[in-house]
Formats: C-alpha cells, structure tokens, sequence
C-alpha cells in the first residue's frame, strides 16, 4: 500500500486486522469469551461487558479476517461518550423503539434532535451477567426497568445465548445439498428472550418493545448489501424498499431489481433502508467482490405478523408499521465531517412484544460469514439470494 493511503485510514479499525489482532487489542480493556468449532477454525470473541455482544468472528483460525468493526479509538480513549459508545461489534443486542411517542431513546417532553437522543445505557454500558459458558456457546442474562417516552415502565428480564456452528451445522441450516471443503466458514446463533417481569401487561397503546440486533461489519470499497424481497403489487404489499430515513438514497447506490434490492456497504456515504414485514423475507446479506467474503444474516420472521415498532423520529401516526430488516451504511454525516465509522450494518427486528405479564417474546438471528471463490461461492449465492454474484457485481453499471 503507498505511504499516501496508510496516512487517510482511519484509526478507528485496523485496516485488514486478523482475529487475533483484535481480540488481543481489546483484551486490554474487556474481558472476552471465546468460541471455537471442533475444527479450531471457526472463531467467535464475545464481550458479557458489552451485553453478551459478538464483537468479531473469524473463518480461518486466529490468523483468519477479522469481521467485527472495532471501535479502536474509542476503546484507546478510555472516555465514556454522552449519547452512544459505539464500541462496534458484529452483533449487539437492542431494543426499539428508537423514535416515536413510544421511544425508549428519548425522554418524555424531548424533542427529536440528535441533541436528545441518548441509547439506554442498559444497551450501550451495562455488563450483562454470565450465566453458562461452555466451548462452543455462553447464555447471559439481565434485569432491568426501562422507561419510554410516554412514561410507561417496562420491568423485563434479558436472556441471550450465543453458539457457534460447525460446519455440518452451517450446511443445515442454510438448507444446502452440500458446502464446497474449499469454503472458508463461521457462523454463529443467538437466541435472545426478552420476558415481562412486571406486574402490568405490556400494550399498545402504552408503547411495546422489540428485540433489534445490529451487526456492524468491515466494509470494502466493493461490498455490496444484497436483500430479497416479496415480489408483488405495491397497492398490496405497500413500497419495497423505505429509503427515507437519512434523506433519499442516490440511484447510484440503491438498486431494486426482479429478485432483490442492492445497496452500497462501502462506507463512504451516510444511508439507511429498511423492508417492512410484507416485503421482508427471513434473509439478507453482503458480498465484498475485493475479498470474497459472502456474509448472511438469518432470523425466525414469524408468519401473517405485522406490528413491528416504528423507529422514525417523530411523534408516529403508526407507531406499529415499522421495518424488520433494516442496512445501514456508514459515511460522513455532513461533508468534512468524520464519519462514525466508518463500516456497514445489517439489522433485524422481532415483532412489537405485546407481553402479558411473565410473558417473553424470543428473537433467533444467525449470522454467516463464506469466504472463497468466486466460482465456489456462485452456486451458494444463487440459491440463497436467487441472484449471481455476476448480478451483485454489475448492479450499479
């Protein structure tokens, strides 16, 4: 690399930083559970500091890609921020809503802005407790109250698993005929519950909360968000794609083609999009041309569900049409400005919990990461994403 792009990299992640390297950088501030297959190659470094959060996996042993974005500067930093920490991580665990009257991101009587808007520090600083730990899974759990912007009190107990998978697993899973021995692979299932504890039922019209897990991921100059989608009339099953959250995405970085919408993972632009329950199938992913690495998020969507929380910030007049899976990519939020990142985010959504009391609600997500060739990877992408990696590539063109 010439000594002119080493001096613009960002400080924040360690540009091409294998797993070892980030998990003995953050073994300096967090204690880490770690995770391997039979086969020692698949890896998984999770933080119980961090809410039992996936911080970074590896297919390829500890000398393997590091797929987490790491937050270095921060973690160097020592500092704790007012609004978020963002720590990074390739699966945190939330709770929406975000905006709205039922928003449990701003205080009652607080106006919209980025001024007032501060993430539950249960989500962003409180350590969650372990609860189990074996070789290849940990179980953490939390109690807490949590306050919405109507002024209802959700008194809930948290319980999040995380396990690994073997590759025999990965195969089942993803429903293939087979997985090529050429494939490099990790992948990882968490199983998060979220139980009323309270004496009051949870309803709507007092605000509910659903589980939201976000994973933020290293992106390259040719990663590419891939994400089918319910064909059919938008009189029926409404737009396919809602791209208003950051402003209109450009043309030139959000796609809907016949089987699936593209979107850029690059992190050079502040975008977010999100696919309602109609629309949403039970899969989305990315693939980085640059790198070969294919990366799938999977999650349980139940059927004929269509109360999901709506995060826009503003008082909602359907606080309960929000999206299931959402993608984020990073990038400055104003020109000159520094970006948060920069990295690129894929997101998923449990339905609104209407709990009666001692009631939970339960959250799957499985997230993959395949790396290998082109000619390897193909079948895969097809049958998952039913398009070609040829399609991925040429979607913008």
């Amino acid at each position: 690399m010439e000594p002119v792009k080493e001096a613009q990299q960002s400080t924040k992640a360690l540009e091409g930083a294998t797993y070892n390297d980030d998990v003995n950088f953050m073994k300096n501030y967090i204690e880490l559970i770690e995770l391997s297959d039979a086969s020692n190659q698949s890896k998984v470094a999770v933080s119980a500091a961090l809410q039992g959060r996936v911080m970074t996996s590896s297919a390829d042993g500890k000398s393997g890609r590091s797929y987490g974005w790491i937050n270095r500067e921060l973690f160097e930093s020592e500092e704790i921020q007012e609004h978020i920490n963002v720590y990074g991580g390739e699966e945190r665990f939330w709770l929406g809503p975000e905006g709205g009257q039922y928003s449990i991101f701003f205080e009652k009587g607080s106006e919209f802005t980025l001024d007032d808007w501060y993430t539950p520090k249960l989500i962003d600083l409180e350590p969650f407790e372990v609860k189990n730990v074996s070789a290849t899974s940990a179980t953490f759990t939390k109690k807490a109250s949590l306050k919405n912007y109507s002024g209802f009190q959700f008194d809930m107990e948290i319980e999040r698993e995380v396990a690994i998978l073997s590759k025999d697993d990965i195969q089942k899973e993803l429903g293939l005929q087979s997985l090529s021995e050429n494939l490099k692979t990790v992948a990882y299932q968490t199983t998060n519950t979220l139980i009323n504890i309270g004496k009051k039922d949870w309803k709507k019209d007092s605000g509910l909360l659903s589980i939201w897990l976000l994973g933020m991921f290293n992106h390259s100059p040719n990663t590419t968000i891939v994400i089918p989608y319910v064909q059919g009339d938008d009189a029926a099953l409404g737009k396919v794609v809602n791209d208003t959250y950051f402003g209109k995405v450009p043309a030139d970085r959000l796609v809907v083609k016949e089987n699936a919408i593209f979107f850029k993972g690059d992190g050079e632009y502040r975008s977010k999009i999100g696919l309602t329950p109609m629309r949403a199938k039970d899969i989305a992913g990315s693939y980085d041309s640059a790198n070969g690495i294919l990366t799938i998020v999977k999650y349980n969507k139940p059927k004929n569900v269509t109360d999901y929380v709506n995060s826009m910030w503003e008082i909602q007049e359907e606080p309960f049409s929000g999206d299931v899976i959402n993608a984020y990519n990073d990038g400055a939020p104003e020109p000159g400005a520094k970006p948060l990142g920069p990295f690129y985010e894929l997101e998923t959504s449990s339905p609104a919990l209407a709990l009666k009391a001692e009631e939970s609600g339960t959250h799957i997500q499985t997230t993959y990461h395949i790396e290998g060739d082109e000619t390897t990877l193909n079948p895969l992408v097809k049958e998952l994403f039913g398009v070609s990696i040829n399609d991925i590539k040429t979607a913008f063109n």
